[in-house]
């Protein structure tokens, strides 16, 4: 063979293995820069954009698409030890002109970590409102979604700043007083009668905590790998006496029932999804809102859990866009309705 022939062919070759060699490498010695990796690639490739917000020695960090434009903005607010990328299986499916702002929580992965005042419900709420004059997405009203701690928090900034608010989708929300009890309760009950109140099983510190938890937020089964596994514990443990800290101040007695104590005062239109098999907050609670909310759009998943973003994103992002097309008046594909 041609001593060039035979370079070039050695070159392609190592070419193609380093990038083999080093994806095998994170697989399995760091799992959790794989993970990382993942969420990078699919913001960039959804157009999804990392932006900081610094307000009074506050920082923000959101990730946002698009421009304001016809369509009412969209804020998302995701739940408890997640962050702002867990939306992107929604942003996929999601019109791509549509002005999309997904921000972390307060003291959640890019935003600032303060004091326990900032991670009650009242505390959240104070901050997002902050958030949203800073970036100046108040200039008109804009739509506010939120899923279970974020939809707590969604649902009681939709009661304080009514003025900023077009429309309020809340998936699977927490803070309402449940007719009936969750697995997730139940599980806490017991572990407080055993004398383990510290242990909350939102908070896993192990492979096989994470999978427990997985299996209780979802009621879709994926069949994760122990190395992912493993990734996700690793990227959580270095937060999780932080975890601890907001766990504790929204299920205390000021943040526990902050929705249902403030549902009254909502007035805008309010869109409700929630998956029938739902184990860490109970399906019951639509009910709740439905009773307490004249108008209210109620949406109940099959075969799903709590995870509804995560399990249903295609039609939760179908079920997003059709309320506030239904709000503006017009249908899914732009067109006024006729009357």
């Amino acid at each position: 063979m041609d001593l060039d022939v035979l370079n070039m062919l050695l070159i392609a070759g190592g070419t193609l293995a380093l990038p083999i060699l080093a994806f095998m490498a994170s697989f399995f010695l760091w799992p959790s820069a794989l993970i990382r990796v993942y969420y990078w690639y699919w913001r960039r490739t959804l157009g999804m954009q990392v932006r900081y917000a610094d307000c009074r020695g506050y920082r923000f960090c959101y990730s946002v698409r698009g421009k304001p434009g016809t369509r009412p903005s969209v804020l998302l607010l995701h739940g408890f030890s997640a962050h702002k990328d867990m939306w992107l299986s929604v942003v996929k499916f999601l019109p791509k002109h549509l002005h999309l702002v997904c921000v972390d929580m307060p003291g959640h992965q890019g935003t600032s970590r303060t004091c326990a005042k900032d991670y009650s419900i009242q505390g959240q709420v104070c901050r997002i409102h902050q958030f949203v004059e800073t970036v100046r997405l108040n200039k008109r009203p804009f739509h506010l979604v939120g899923t279970s701690m974020g939809g707590n928090v969604a649902g009681v900034y939709a009661a304080c700043y009514p003025a900023h608010i077009f429309g309020l989708t809340l998936i699977c929300p927490a803070g309402l007083k449940y007719p009936s009890e969750s697995k997730f309760v139940k599980q806490l009950q017991a572990l407080k009668r055993a004398g383990s109140p510290q242990a909350v099983p939102l908070i896993p510190t192990t492979p096989q905590e994470m999978e427990d938890m997985l299996r209780l937020c979802s009621h879709v089964r994926f069949n994760i790998p122990h190395q992912i596994l493993q990734g996700l514990v690793d990227v959580r443990l270095p937060h999780n006496d932080f975890y601890q800290e907001v766990f504790m101040k929204i299920v205390d007695e000021d943040s526990r029932h902050s929705l249902h104590d403030h549902m009254h005062l909502i007035t805008a239109p309010v869109q409700v999804i929630w998956g029938k098999q739902d184990q860490v907050v109970d399906v019951s609670g639509a009910a709740v809102l439905s009773d307490a909310l004249p108008g209210c759009q109620v949406e109940l998943l099959e075969n799903c859990g709590h995870s509804v973003v995560m399990e249903r994103p295609r039609r939760t992002a179908k079920l997003i866009m059709d309320f506030i097309a239904g709000q503006q008046g017009i249908d899914s594909t732009g067109s006024k309705k006729l009357s």
